[in-house]
């Protein structure tokens, strides 16, 4: 900001350069006035007539006089610079005050301006993260979709082994008629005691291997021989709650999970007309011999 010392600087400046101006004009003045002296020869006038050429008419003779002077040489006008008008203690205080609140409306702009610019990108960056989140979300959709189909597929081939193997069942069961052997009639149940036990709580444990060896998808790693012995948890109603297969159990992995599985798809076990031998906490013996 210019103060008063670089006004008063400025306004002596040209001052000067005006006083050297007007100096200089006085100067020249001077001297393009000084006396100009004529040259006078003595003799009297000599008239001479030209011949052949066309006679010019005679200039009047013109009385000595001084020459004028030449008009004194000026210098080229110079421009002036505009003066500094001088300013009171109070109007620096006021423009000072002016300046400075230029310079913090200035800043204030400035700072309203990065403010602007700082939101104006936060909001880009939630919804950039909104954006993602709603694509995760319909990825995640679509892989819960698509593991439900997964699971659904497997149900389906699961119930057509399931069918399958009823029916090779059935297929093994049926009696051969001929004409020289009667038609047995089949067991009512599987008492595991070689059906010497007709008591209602074997004819329950019976109805309860039948059910899960119906639901049993054999793997073909099975081998013939196969003894197991099965924990199941049931509540009334036959609703299985838990399994787990104990010693002894020759099975390999795959096999013991596939019991177990048959297990849950026998759920809810044999219940009704069983209710007085209902058991919640028993072990089964499971076997398969070829």
């Amino acid at each position: 900001m210019e103060t008063f010392g670089d006004k008063a600087r400025a306004f002596l400046f040209a001052l000067i350069v005006h006083v050297l101006c007007i100096g200089a004009l006085f100067a020249g003045l001077l001297w393009t006035q000084s006396e100009v002296h004529p040259i006078d020869l003595k003799g009297p006038i000599i008239d001479v007539e030209l011949t052949g050429l066309t006679q010019a008419p005679k200039p009047a003779a013109r009385p000595k006089t001084a020459p004028k002077p030449a008009p004194p040489k000026t210098q080229p006008d110079v421009v002036k610079p505009p003066e500094p008008t001088p300013q009171s203690p109070t109007q620096v205080q006021q423009q000072d005050r002016v300046d400075r609140e230029r310079v913090v409306q200035m800043a204030q702009e400035k700072a309203e301006a990065e403010r602007a610019e700082e939101e104006r990108h936060r909001q880009e960056q939630v919804q950039l993260e909104q954006e993602k989140k709603r694509e995760q979300d319909i990825q995640k959709q679509l892989e819960k979709v698509k593991r439900q189909r997964e699971q659904a597929q497997k149900e389906v081939q699961r119930e057509i082994e399931k069918a399958q193997q009823l029916a090779d069942l059935n297929k093994q069961a049926k009696p051969v008629k001929t004409p020289s052997q009667p038609v047995p009639e089949a067991p009512t149940a599987l008492s595991g005691n070689e059906g010497k036990d007709d008591s209602l709580q074997a004819q329950y444990f019976a109805a309860i291997q039948n059910a899960i060896t119906n639901n049993w998808l054999r793997p073909d790693s099975t081998q013939a021989g196969l003894r197991c012995v099965i924990r199941i948890v049931q509540i009334p109603g036959g609703d299985v709650i838990g399994v787990q297969l104990s010693s002894p159990c020759n099975a390999d992995p795959q096999t013991r999970t596939s019991i177990e599985q048959a297990v849950k798809r026998a759920s809810p076990l044999p219940y009704k007309g069983f209710e007085k031998v209902f058991s919640r906490d028993f072990n089964l013996n499971f076997s398969y011999d070829g």
